[in-house]
């Protein structure tokens, strides 16, 4: 098993929930996140943000879904056709192991 973490533009989290949905893995969980990215933030004038508002999307999915998965969320969260800085980052991690609370039941 393996947990998809994805870091994505606010105004792109709903697309790709609905790319994730439709491509048949609608388990996930989102949260609100802020951080920057290489570009350190972003200037707007005198003000500089340092941490910009981002969503973070968490999904379990078996290994061999990994590459469809993964190219789900890229072409959903992606900022047109080239894509643009701050438009995210993919995170990929081993899962040794999962259960459900309410059966108590291993795997996903």
């Amino acid at each position: 098993m393996l947990m998809i973490r994805a870091v994505v533009r606010p105004e792109k989290v709903d697309e790709v929930l609905a790319a994730l949905m439709y491509a048949g893995f609608p388990s996930v969980t989102k949260m609100d996140v802020y951080g920057r990215g290489k570009q350190r933030g972003m200037k707007v004038g005198e003000i500089t943000y340092d941490e910009l508002p981002k969503e973070m999307i968490f999904t379990v999915i078996n290994d061999e879904d990994k590459d469809f998965v993964i190219e789900t969320i890229l072409k959903a969260a992606r900022s047109g056709s080239k894509g643009a800085f701050g438009d995210g980052k993919i995170f990929v991690s081993p899962v040794e192991e999962a259960y459900t609370v309410s059966s108590g039941a291993k795997g996903l």
